[in-house]
């Protein structure tokens, strides 16, 4: 069976499971996420079997979270930021606490995740983990003869104009990495300046700083772009899906992680929507459609098993929690917020 006939039968089976545990409700939730995570193959089950209409507004960054909340009135429901974001969004109220005895599959998650420090507060808890992941990097196959193993390849002066990074505070990780620093969401004001200057040196090769998947997509599928970073296994696919062969890749200077969880907005009036919506994505019918829609690795490890092959399940390091202590995961700056984003958006105004 294939993956996406697994999908459709676990989405067919929670179909039913929610039918016969729930009687309609009557509200409509209005989520602020990232592309592919409303997915109208998950979302169009989720409707008809509770009666919650979802609407969806797209993210390019975690820096887009908090202005659009300040400036929402009320707009949002639910929201699906990253682990270095979450915190930010807990001390300034926009979120409110999960009553985990709310969710059935909370004991079925990732231990390392549900107890991560973003996602507590005064002995609540404010999120439940949805997918995680790494952020590789990804060129054309047919570009590089000879595979490029160091993030120092984006600076060769070969490739002018055919480099891309991610629009987000996230790209002085990169370049403070190439610079040997590799405490890199604790960097002193001269390493903050001194990977600034290595972006500043980089210019010449940046065709463009992508700010969505399919931004990105559309920039290799022109022939624009021959290498980037990226969100690991969701831009890949669907260059796949276009028959342009990428590779993706961890350099030897290590990769980020992050993980996102579904939080619920301070005040919602559909929050018993908000807790039928928090319930699917933990379990088996969300799990795998976010591992069909955007390939990425699943918070329920048990769930899992259920809609991925063992060689799928292996692959995506779902057996492997060294894997994810090898990466650098994505932590609140705190304080420090504003200096890395003022150097970084001294970086795009050059």
């Amino acid at each position: 069976m294939n993956k996406k006939s697994i999908f459709y039968g676990v989405s067919l089976a929670a179909l039913c499971t929610f039918s016969m545990a729930s009687s309609a409700l009557s509200g409509e939730l209005n989520i602020l996420t990232w592309e592919g995570y409303a997915d109208p193959s998950v979302i169009e089950p989720f409707e008809a079997a509770t009666g919650c209409k979802v609407s969806a507004t797209y993210v390019g960054s975690n820096d887009d979270f908090a202005p659009k909340l300040a400036a929402g009135g009320g707009v949002f429901d639910i929201v699906t930021p990253s682990i270095d974001t979450t915190k930010s969004l807990i001390d300034a109220g926009f979120v409110q606490p999960i009553d985990v005895s709310k969710i059935e599959a909370w004991d079925d998650l990732y231990e390392k995740f549900t107890s991560a420090e973003g996602l507590h507060k005064d002995g609540k808890i404010y999120g439940v983990p949805y997918a995680w992941g790494a952020i590789p990097f990804m060129y054309l196959k047919d570009k590089f003869p000879t595979p490029p193993t160091s993030i120092s390849v984006l600076w060769d002066p070969e490739l002018k104009g055919r480099v891309s990074l991610w629009d987000d505070k996230s790209a002085l990780y990169v370049a403070a990495r190439l610079n040997g620093d590799m405490n890199i969401y604790n960097l002193t004001d001269e390493q903050i300046a001194a990977a600034q200057a290595k972006l500043s040196e980089q210019r010449p090769n940046i065709r463009k700083y992508w700010a969505t998947a399919g931004e990105l997509v559309d920039l290799y599928k022109s022939g624009e772009v021959w290498i980037s970073n990226t969100w690991g296994g969701y831009q890949s696919s669907l260059l796949a899906a276009e028959g342009i062969e990428v590779v993706e890749f961890i350099p030897e200077e290590g990769a980020e992680g992050w993980m996102d969880s579904n939080m619920i907005v301070a005040g919602t009036p559909n929050e018993e929507c908000a807790y039928q919506f928090l319930n699917m994505a933990s379990a088996a019918e969300g799990q795998a459609g976010v591992f069909k829609v955007n390939g990425y690795s699943s918070t329920n490890p048990v769930a899992a098993r259920t809609f991925m092959s063992p060689e799928e399940y292996s692959a995506l390091h779902q057996d492997d929690p060294g894997y994810m202590d090898s990466l650098l995961l994505w932590t609140n700056l705190g304080a420090r917020l504003p200096t890395y984003t003022n150097a970084w958006n001294a970086v795009k105004s050059q």
